[in-house]
């Protein structure tokens, strides 16, 4: 079978991805919501604190101080901070928090670390599950064990039967570290939402933003039937660049985004025609072609933060050149067995990239 006139001219493919369904699917990522519950002064407004950064919640000593719903707006994530609940809290207290996870996509289970897991604890789990929401489960204050932390994170899981990330949001302990991937690996729509609300974590996000185009990209490439990854590859892309422009705050349509893929990659004819001819080749040309498709989606990913990270004002041969270079130590890596995430950003800087530049 030989490569259609439409390959020569990859316009054809890029047109047809379908942008509007595209545009559509951020959008609603970037409608993602984090509802924080928990027993009464578990740290829950605490750890809404550390996350934005600011005190916004009011934050006391003295047990049950939130009594009604507060919602704070990052552009279009809401983080939730609720009444809290235990054994003593009324009913409408009860109904008023738990009201508050209907409009949520992933909760965050905040326990208190020195005061032991509790059966109304577990009883709040199940409520929150019966919901049909990802729960990430965090025992909070570990700052305060002097001693055994290990083995009171184990008790807790027992009791709990479920895995549990211990922190201090006091201190800050294991949140980025931790907390952040979790929320990100319970819906992987949170990476759009925490990447433009925090921008502490935006370089996290779009990473794994990346990451999981280049997994399914890889997946999309191992196709064995020539030329039909390619529209799939190409709206993948497009759904990436759309996804990591949302984090850095630009708004950009899903046609501009489709326009930067060759701006970046240069000649994707060529590249596309490549790609698919390795699928001659039985098993051998079909794991070439996902890896090269993992390759290109990670250096195409990888130049789009730069592009944005300089406010959008780096010229097409520039992109070329961070394209190239991403590409050349991601095969590289690849080549050594290295850790996924090898050929991100932070570990290149910028004006390695563009010592080469014009």
């Amino acid at each position: 079978m030989g490569l259609p006139t439409q390959l020569r001219d990859s316009r054809s493919f890029i047109q047809s991805i379908d942008l509007q369904q595209i545009e559509t699917q951020v959008s609603r990522e970037a409608q993602a919501q984090i509802a924080i519950v928990g027993p009464v002064n578990s740290g829950k407004s605490t750890l809404f604190n550390q996350l934005k950064g600011q005190k916004l919640s009011k934050v006391s000593a003295v047990p049950g101080t939130t009594t009604t719903v507060i919602a704070e707006r990052f552009g279009p994530f809401a983080l939730i901070d609720t009444p809290g609940f235990d054994e003593l809290s009324g009913e409408d207290r009860t109904i008023t928090a738990l009201s508050a996870l209907d409009a949520a996509t992933v909760a965050v289970l905040v326990l208190d670390a020195s005061a032991g897991i509790r059966q109304s604890d577990f009883a709040l789990l199940q409520q929150i599950r019966a919901r049909g929401i990802p729960v990430v489960i965090v025992l909070n204050k570990i700052d305060l064990l002097k001693k055994d932390t290990q083995a009171v994170i184990a008790d807790a899981e027992r009791k709990i039967r479920a895995p549990i990330i211990p922190i201090s949001a006091k201190r800050g302990t294991n949140i980025a570290r931790l907390l952040i991937p979790a929320l990100i690996d319970a819906d992987p729509r949170m990476a759009v939402t925490i990447g433009r609300a925090l921008p502490r974590y935006r370089r996290m996000a779009s990473r794994r933003i990346i990451t999981q185009s280049a997994m399914v990209g890889a997946m999309v490439g191992f196709s064995p039937v020539p030329l039909l990854d390619i529209p799939f590859l190409i709206g993948l892309q497009v759904r990436m660049l759309l996804r990591l422009a949302v984090i850095y705050g630009e708004a950009m349509p899903a046609s501009r985004a489709r326009e930067l893929i060759p701006a970046i990659a240069g000649g994707l004819a060529i590249r596309y025609a490549a790609q698919e001819l390795v699928k001659v080749l039985p098993v051998a040309g079909w794991i070439t072609s996902g890896i090269v498709a993992s390759t290109g989606t990670t250096a195409i990913g990888n130049a789009a933060i730069l592009f944005f990270e300089n406010s959008r004002n780096l010229s097409p041969a520039q992109l070329r050149e961070a394209y190239k270079q991403f590409r050349r130590r991601r095969k590289a890596a690849e080549a050594e067995l290295l850790p996924d995430e090898a050929g991100t950003p932070a570990q290149y800087p910028e004006n390695e990239v563009f010592q080469q530049g014009e």
